[in-house]
């Protein structure tokens, strides 16, 4: 597999944004209760930016890593976005979700982001994958759990991406114990 696109689980698909899909991550970095733990809701300009930065300039510049729309399957819908890319600060790669309010509560976060965890560690040959969550996220945080992440000593990430957020909860978990605890 050359990048998750494609990555199926029981309820939801990835697949790569394309320029068609700027008013989705508009409306996603728009939405206040989404962008709560998240710095705040983004402008367009911003929006843009990451948007073709991001995630579409991102597949060729790191290929295996991204940011795919998740897809419900039944539905074709757009439910958020997964992501599998380096932090912003530099060299640790984190997973990562964003999903639009009418779909949280359902467990999609998770499906996927377990998905992403496999595909990392069995296809990519990650030695330890990452995450993060705002300190008052509790339902990130809970997922992020489940996911087998092991949260760590919390930490500042010195971007100006992360400025308006502070010390975040910080996940990690080796890929040798991941697998051990989730094989198939």
């Amino acid at each position: 597999m050359k990048d998750a696109v494609g990555l199926t689980t029981q309820r939801l698909t990835l697949r790569r944004f394309t320029h068609d899909d700027l008013p989705t991550i508009r409306r996603l970095n728009s939405d206040a209760a989404v962008m709560r733990y998240l710095g705040g809701v983004q402008p367009p300009q911003k929006n843009d930016e990451m948007f073709n930065n991001r995630i579409l300039k991102y597949y060729d510049e790191h290929p295996g890593l991204g940011v795919w729309a998740t897809i419900e399957r039944a539905t074709g819908e757009c439910v958020g976005f997964h992501l599998l890319n380096y932090i912003l600060s530099g060299g640790d790669i984190q997973v990562g979700y964003r999903l639009f309010p009418q779909h949280w509560g359902k467990g999609y976060a998770t499906e996927m982001s377990i998905a992403l965890l496999r595909y990392g560690y069995e296809q990519l040959q990650l030695a330890v994958i990452t995450a993060n969550a705002h300190r008052e996220n509790r339902a990130s945080i809970h997922v992020l759990e489940k996911c087998g992440l092991q949260r760590k000593e919390d930490r500042v990430i010195d971007h100006p991406g992360y400025a308006n957020i502070g010390a975040v909860a910080w996940f990690e978990r080796p890929s040798n114990e991941w697998l051990r605890e989730f094989s198939a």
